[in-house]
């Protein structure tokens, strides 16, 4: 369609009415939603099978060092201007600045599949995100939008990826909006942020593609007991939290010092292929499902959560790709599963409410992760998770791993005005 063939509907959509404003957002949000819902149906898709792949010719990890080359070799070359991720995306929404290329869509893709496939140690929100909010953006010049209306696009493609990939529709829209600074995202953004984010959900299902299920099991009514106890787990949960954020940081600024970018990758896989072979701990390589699985089931090992810290620190502060989120989820529902033998809670709660509290303390996302955990478990683990959630919040402070500079400010913090 040329240009001129759509003068007359960017008019339309652009009149200060309320009918346009509707319309406007019902189309954009239509167009982000099925975009981000396709996009992460293939990008499901393509995981499965090379995780299942990698699972069946576990020998292929032995080749980790050489896709790290691959992947630092292809962003050196062609992804210098997107290589940030999801910071990239968060400050173009505080500053809009320059359109996100597109190819941030192609090159997360083939990074993240690339880094499973081999044994990386990894998650896969952050390239949900950032092919939906790539895509999104791209409708920014051709609609016309200000400034204004291109951070509700943004945030709309934040809502959409999060909920396709994980199936969490209300989380995916909260989401969106809680991840950056609260109190200078538009209320406009609300409308487009929730029906982006349930049409990129829906859109993911019509493909045939669907997200793993988890079974708390029985959950007590809640008590002063209970309190205490979801206050104790929400601290386990907070330091959990920090020390993922802590070691990141820190393996980062140590990989950054060698001045040739790709050789990062390498020297972080024959990292991660050294400790996976010495201590033969296959099971914390790629996303790790089937061990969150079983930690609703029966207690992990106390060593579960540590090995998914370091691995996972390793694997993405080296320049591998992929998320921080379905590794937060391992590493708060093993530890979760574990404390439930030093605390009198049931054994599916408390990795429930670690699956969800960790990645609050990490994202500075509670709201978000209440609303994931009623989606995913049901409304009657309410309490405790809303508390255990707060807690890992709060007591976690700063650190997140969303470390764009706006992201990392106190006055981000829902509760900013404690000062904490």
């Amino acid at each position: 369609m040329r240009e001129n063939d759509t003068e007359p509907l960017v008019k339309l959509l652009h009149k200060d009415t309320v009918f346009s404003y509707l319309l406007k957002w019902i189309l954009l949000s239509f167009i982000i939603g099925a975009a981000a819902g396709t996009l992460s149906a293939l990008f499901l898709t393509l995981l499965n099978l090379a995780t299942d792949f990698r699972n069946q010719h576990i020998q292929m990890i032995y080749l980790l060092p050489v896709a790290g080359f691959f992947i630092g070799f292809m962003y050196y070359h062609k992804g210098k201007n997107v290589e940030r991720g999801n910071n990239l995306v968060f400050d173009t929404i505080h500053n809009p600045k320059d359109v996100i290329p597109f190819k941030m869509t192609p090159l997360v893709l083939l990074g993240t599949i690339v880094t499973h496939l081999f044994g990386g140690s990894a998650g896969r929100e952050g390239t949900a995100l950032q092919m939906a909010a790539a895509t999104a953006d791209q409708l920014h010049q051709p609609f016309r939008l200000s400034a204004e209306d291109r951070k509700i696009l943004l945030i709309a493609g934040l809502s959409a990826g999060f909920a396709s990939v994980f199936g969490t529709p209300w989380a995916g829209a909260i989401f969106g909006i809680e991840v950056l600074l609260i109190g200078k995202i538009p209320q406009k953004s609300i409308l487009p942020a929730i029906a982006s984010a349930f049409i990129g959900a829906y859109v993911t299902g019509l493909w045939g593609v669907g997200h793993t299920h988890y079974q708390m099991g029985f959950i007590p009514q809640i008590s002063l007991r209970g309190v205490w106890y979801s206050v104790v787990a929400g601290f386990a949960f907070s330091i959990a939290a920090v020390a993922f954020v802590r070691i990141t940081d820190l393996l980062s600024t140590a990989f950054k010092k060698m001045k040739y970018a790709p050789i990062r990758p390498v020297l972080g896989g024959v990292v991660v292929l050294v400790i996976v072979l010495v201590f033969g701990k296959y099971k914390y390589i790629g996303l790790g499902i089937p061990v969150i699985v079983d930690a609703f089931h029966q207690p992990a090992s106390a060593q579960d959560f540590a090995f998914k810290i370091l691995l996972t620190a390793i694997t993405l502060a080296s320049g591998f790709k992929g998320g921080e989120v379905t590794p937060l989820f391992f590493i708060g529902a093993t530890l979760g599963s574990a404390l439930s033998l030093f605390l009198p809670l049931p054994l599916g709660l408390l990795a429930g409410m670690g699956f969800v509290a960790v990645f609050a303390g990490a994202a500075k996302t509670p709201i978000a992760c209440c609303m994931m955990a009623f989606e995913l478990f049901g409304i009657s683990c309410g309490w405790y998770v809303a508390i255990a959630c707060t807690v890992s919040f709060l007591a976690s402070g700063h650190h997140s791993i969303y470390n764009a500079p706006e992201n990392k400010s106190p006055k981000h913090l829902l509760f900013g005005r404690l000062g904490i």
